[in-house]
């Protein structure tokens, strides 16, 4: 059987963070008691010149450093994104001008709340396996927005990961794949609104729960395969709590997740969170590994995978790119006004 998956991958995360409890000290509020809430410590933020599509190129570069590709050879760009720059004018040309791609390619943006990224993969997955490109590249970034004061500011964070899904040295097999979705509206943004607005409690049991579960047990069912035949287990991360509560739920321990659990440290990167996560276990991943990932986006959706690390990951050279805890470590700290400039909320509706 032919093998159709990762080929490589690459990842971007603003070096700027700013703590829970500076944020918690402009409202009034107890920075420690949001901590151990969200279950998150620090976020990361973007620069003034940092958006989407820097943060895609970025990771789209990383890739590149650890394979041979050609990126003339990429034959499709999609970039997942609830920020994109533009609201006309798509993020996949920048990119795809960026790394040197040919005119000759397919290039969309996609958006689907956080899950958009893997809605990419599985598109490129698909143009592989069809025969209709050679390389296809799937990004998942976001600067996510909050409003000032709002629940979602302390965990509303910037970074992306990029993937090359191609059949040739594939590092890492794509399996099986499933989606569940409905029409849940836990969270939305209308159009000329520059933040969203969320359903409070709502978005946890029929909105997070619902699909995340119902997504993974179909896909595993798909697969026959159980919790404990995976290494690994990615799940989308909107704070720090949600992904070990719905691992739990499903049987899986805390020790599959930790590696993939970054919003503790860099908050919820939207479309870049369950991606990032499966760049940091790509990171230390070892031939014959079982991956397991779901990711979700509001609205509502979720996309899981079965994934196997191949002897190939010996020969990618991963350290041609930062990993994901070298970008994590590389961090300067702001106060609230730098990040109230960086995010241009000195002024909102």
């Amino acid at each position: 059987m032919e093998q159709i998956g990762i080929v490589s991958y690459g990842a971007d995360i603003p070096r700027y963070r700013i703590k829970v409890e500076e944020i918690a000290s402009v409202w009034g509020k107890n920075g420690e008691d949001i901590k151990r809430g969200l279950g998150i410590n620090e976020k990361s933020v973007p620069s003034l010149d940092q958006d989407t599509a820097t943060i895609s190129v970025e990771a789209a570069r990383a890739a590149l450093k650890r394979c041979n590709i050609d990126p003339k050879n990429i034959g499709a760009i999609y970039i997942g994104s609830e920020s994109h720059p533009y609201a006309v004018k798509p993020t996949g040309t920048i990119v795809g001008e960026a790394i040197g791609a040919t005119p000759n390619l397919m290039v969309a943006d996609y958006e689907f709340a956080c899950k958009a990224g893997t809605a990419a993969i599985q598109t490129c997955n698909g143009l592989v396996k069809a025969g209709m490109i050679e390389y296809g590249l799937a990004i998942g970034a976001d600067t996510a927005q909050a409003a000032p004061g709002d629940a979602l500011e302390y965990s509303a964070a910037a970074g992306g990961a990029a993937f090359i899904i191609g059949k040739k040295d594939v590092i890492a097999t794509i399996n099986h794949t499933y989606s569940y979705t409905t029409d849940t509206p836990d969270f939305w943004r209308r159009e000329g609104r520059k933040y969203p607005a969320h359903g409070g409690r709502f978005t946890g049991a029929p909105a997070y729960f619902k699909h995340i579960t119902n997504c993974s047990k179909n896909l595993m069912k798909i697969a026959g395969t159980k919790p404990e035949d995976y290494n690994y287990a990615i799940f989308h991360q909107p704070n720090g709590k949600f992904p070990v509560t719905a691992a739990k739920m499903l049987g899986f321990s805390y020790d599959q997740i930790k590696q993939g659990l970054l919003c503790p440290i860099i908050g919820n990167t939207y479309s870049g969170s369950s991606l990032l996560g499966l760049a940091s276990v790509l990171d230390v991943a070892k031939p014959g590994d079982k991956i397991f990932l779901t990711s979700y986006g509001s609205g509502a959706g979720s996309d899981s995978f079965d994934i196997t690390v191949t002897d190939k990951i010996n020969d990618l050279s991963r350290k041609n790119a930062p990993s994901v805890a070298q970008l994590i470590e590389n961090k300067e700290y702001i106060n609230y006004g730098t990040y109230a400039k960086f995010r241009d909320i000195l002024y909102w509706e």
